[in-house]
């Protein structure tokens, strides 16, 4: 990757930066701490770049059901986040749950676990995604998570584009604590049952400590059904458009042509698509009999979670000591979709035993026949997926003279099993069927035992390793008028390794009404790192970083960053910091094979001419994907500037500017591509063109993951802290966190820009206000979340505006007993709908918001 001039010169020169900058007391008895950001201890957390902590108390006040939810939360996150909700059948990575930073996607926001990464999961989300599972981490087992809000590729290398989020665990729990919960849903399905058990203990001779952790989490299911609002993909009544499928039982059918090598391409330049005459009046609907497929599909899924970790320190003399962690987390959860539908991938030939005999009446005499028909005889359709996740960290550290070292090992897997258990169907076996006469597909019922001849369990299994050696070192290089110039030292070297594979049928092509993805790739990885931190001043410290890294697959990359912070008064802070970052390509969009997905899309070439719904609406089209071994990495530079300023005694305001440039960003737009190219044959498969000449319609869509374009962001972020303490009514602390996206630029390779703050997944406006109330053996909080409007998606052919949402969490714990404490809690108590959406068949944008509804809670903790 070039630099420009100015930047080999700050490499030549070595200088470093720190995302949280050292602060240089006078007194050397003050105790310099671990800060998230930077690889020089310090004595406070607060440093010049924007930062969040969030400790085990704001955790539990938060309400968070696991880590997902908490996250998901916060102002800072963005477009790109996702959980369980929203898994289905069609779904690549169901159980898995990330979350983005700033909008800039999951995969552009690096998820540490006690300073160390984690493997990626070996299912990738939305074919590409390559993220980090925060399923996989039990949200009981977490002493703090920090998240630094700007790029920090200078001290963690790749992946840190839009901020890194560090998870640290109960690594030094001293105790024994028992907690079980119980949560239900006000609304149909859902629910929760949780528990966990942490023992921490400190050796009699003082040199080690233990800590184990186990943890339980069940969620039962919750359909689309449940909630009135998404139980039809007939959302017409609702304002919508009706998403139903063309697919339908009984089907819709069209004469073809039927090649010698069973392709298929129906005459639609002399017919047209026509339901079968037994379709109810209510399923018509234009040329097809439709489908309902919405109150089978899965909201939210059932899923289990259990884990085991294991923390271990010994300390060998003053100069040396060991540290081990071990974590293991069992994952598994259920989803479920309609029945597998059939865009014209079976055909009826005009012979078919079935006319010849009289026992089914050919709609079009004399033609073979394509259809579009629902597979409903075989049921609906149902997957189950495992993942178990491991994580194994050895290392040494001590002193060497007034040096602190640290050496360490780690190896990290995310092992992923999906099985597709019911509804999935055998292609050749099928069309067998339909020549021979076993299979109607003129009727709705079938005979014999032809559906059990039919039907296939599938497989998918998937594997992510990450192997790593790290070793640095730090301490004070010399003293300057304002204090001692501190400098660290080290090194990664990485090998990470990526299989995902589909069963072999699924290879072959010879199962449809599914989706997943085949990849493979490995790769290694070095880079050397340096910092420093000068204090220029007495009241100005400078960090400065830069680290060198090295791929096997696409080369080399240097990135440095500088920051600032300037105290003119004890209570008055000013800070800036400025970076380059960037984003190797992951192992799946380099290594990906042709894999199947079914996008809601437009097509942008029929509808000016037809004006049909069909066309001018999203509707379900295949595209064909396949990675791309010549991806280079996205860059990025990103700034920020602001303060934070004490106003009094428990009163602080902090308000920060922050700026993002992201260039050779790896994506794909299938929308994009069918608008601009819809009418070439090599990327848009089409029907024939009709007498009229109107294209026929899209049969299939190839397209590949390129380095396309840019995006620049922007805006501001503002933390206001008020604690107050009265004699007579307790202690209260009131806090508000905003994220106002100022812009948000979308810059294409052809150089078109696109805004997509305040449009579709993309609102201008994010907040929490929370306030807390302590007082004698009472603990009381309150959270105000807040998601603003925005446009609705116009991609989808949709118009007008999704409403703001806000949600109100309570909680109440009481902590009067001896070693038990009682907590009772509702997350939106007030039982708040998701905002309407018009472009999603499920009438809103599960995304962004949430169908959960209210849910309220108890939990009981023992300790002692």
């Amino acid at each position: 990757m070039k630099r420009p001039q100015f930047w080999q010169s700050a490499c030549a020169a070595a200088v470093s930066l720190i995302l949280t900058p050292t602060a240089f007391a006078a007194e050397p008895e003050v105790e310099r701490i671990e800060v998230t950001g930077t690889h020089i201890k310090r004595t406070d957390l607060e440093g010049a770049s924007p930062m969040t902590v969030l400790s085990a108390e704001d955790i539990a006040r938060s309400g968070a059901q696991d880590i997902s939810q908490l996250l998901s939360k916060l102002p800072v996150s963005g477009s790109g986040t996702f959980s369980t909700q929203g898994n289905n059948s069609d779904d690549t990575a169901n159980g898995g749950a990330a979350v983005s930073l700033r909008g800039l996607g999951a995969d552009a926001t690096l998820v540490l676990l006690n300073g160390r990464r984690i493997a990626v999961s070996s299912f990738a989300k939305s074919i590409d995604t390559a993220f980090v599972d925060i399923n996989s981490i039990p949200i009981s087992a977490v002493k703090r998570i920090d998240i630094v809000k700007d790029g920090a590729s200078a001290t963690y290398g790749s992946d840190a584009i839009a901020g890194v989020i560090n998870i640290i665990m109960k690594k030094d729990f001293e105790g024994f604590e028992v907690n079980g919960k119980l949560a239900e849903t006000v609304e149909d399905g859902g629910g929760q049952q949780a528990g966990s058990i942490l023992w921490g203990t400190e050796a009699a001779n003082g040199k080690s400590h233990t800590t184990v952790i186990l943890d339980y989490f069940k969620e039962r299911e919750t359909l689309f059904a449940d909630r009135d609002y998404s139980s039809s993909a007939d959302q017409t009544p609702n304002g919508g458009d009706d998403f139903r499928s063309s697919a339908g039982n009984p089907g819709s059918y069209i004469p073809a042509t039927i090649g010698a090598d069973g392709s298929i391409t129906p005459k639609s330049d002399l017919f047209s698509w026509t339901p079968d005459v037994n379709c109810p009046a209510d399923s018509v609907k234009g040329n097809y009999c439709r489908y309902d497929y919405a109150p089978l599909m899965t909201s939210v899924p059932e899923s289990t979670r259990m884990g085991l970790s294991v923390f271990q320190n010994y300390e060998f003399n003053d100069d040396l000591s060991l540290f081990a962690e071990m974590m293991y987390q069992h994952n598994e959860s259920v989803v479920k979709g309609a029945a597998s539908p059939s865009f014209g991938e079976f055909y009826m030939l005009n012979d078919n035993p079935l006319f010849t005999s009289g026992a089914a009446i050919n709609p079009f005499p004399g033609e073979d026949l394509t259809m579009r028909r629902r597979l409903t005889e075989t049921g609906p359709r149902q997957k189950s997926s495992e993942s178990d996740s491991a994580r194994l960290v050895l290392g040494l550290n001590g002193m060497l003279s007034d040096w602190e070292w640290e050496l360490a090992y780690t190896y990290s897997y995310n092992r992923n099993h999906e099985y597709g258990e019911q509804g999935f169907v055998w292609t050749p076996r099928l069309q067998e069927a339909i020549n021979s006469g076993e299979f109607n597909p003129l009727a709705t019922t079938q005979q014999g035992d032809v559906i059990d001849e039919i039907s296939v369990s599938t497989t998918r299994n998937g594997k992510s390793t990450t192997n790593a050696f790290d070793g640095k070192i730090t301490g004070d290089l010399f003293d300057m008028p304002a204090g001692s110039v501190a400098m660290a030292v080290g090194f990664e070297y990485r090998e990470e390794e990526l299989s995902d594979n589909p069963d072999e049928l699924f290879k072959r092509g010879e199962i449809f009404g599914t989706e997943a993805t085949e990849a493979y790739g490995e790769r290694d990885q070095t880079s050397l790192f340096i910092e420093l931190a000068v204090p220029v001043f007495e009241k100005l410290e400078a960090q400065l970083a830069l680290r060198y890294e090295d791929y096997s697959d696409f080369g080399d990359t240097t990135n440095p960053k500088i920051a600032l912070r300037y105290t003119p008064l004890d209570n008055l802070t000013f800070r800036a910091s400025w970076g380059e970052a960037f984003r190797a390509p992951s192992l799946v969009q380099l290594g990906l094979g042709p894999s199947q997905e079914s996008p809601g899309l437009v097509d942008a070439v029929r509808c000016p001419l037809t004006g049909l719904e069909e066309d001018c609406t999203a509707q379900e089209r295949t595209v064909i994907f396949s990675g791309n071994p010549d991806l280079q990495p996205e860059e990025s530079t990103s700034y920020n500037f602001g303060g934070i300023w004490e106003i009094t005694d428990g009163l602080s305001v902090g308000v920060d500017y922050w700026n993002y440039d992201q260039d050779g960003l790896i994506t794909s737009d299938t929308q994009y591509l069918v608008n601009t190219q819809g009418d070439d044959p090599s990327v848009v498969k089409r029907e024939p063109t009709d007498a009229n000449g109107v294209p026929g319609r899209i049969i299939e869509i190839y397209d590949q993951f390129a380095n396309l374009g840019s995006q620049t962001t922007d805006g501001v972020d503002v933390d206001l802290q008020y604690t107050m303490n009265t004699q007579s009514a307790g202690e209260f602390g009131f806090s508000y966190n905003l994220t106002w996206v100022n812009s948000f630029d979308q810059v294409r390779e052809d150089g078109s820009k696109r805004e997509l703050a305040g449009e579709y997944q993309h609102p201008e406006y994010r907040w929490t206000g929370g306030m807390d109330w302590g007082y004698t053996n009472w603990q009381t909080s309150a959270r105000l979340n807040y998601i603003g409007e925005y446009a609705d998606n116009i991609d989808a052919g949709a118009t007008g505006t999704i409403d703001s949402m806000m949600t109100l969490d309570l909680n109440v714990t009481y902590i009067g007993f001896d070693h038990w404490s009682l907590t009772l809690g509702g997350n939106n108590v007030l039982n708040e709908e998701p905002s309407f959406s018009a472009a999603d068949f499920m009438g809103y944008d599960q995304a962004t918001h949430s169908a959960i509804g209210a849910l309220w809670y108890g939990k009981v903790s023992y300790q002692f």
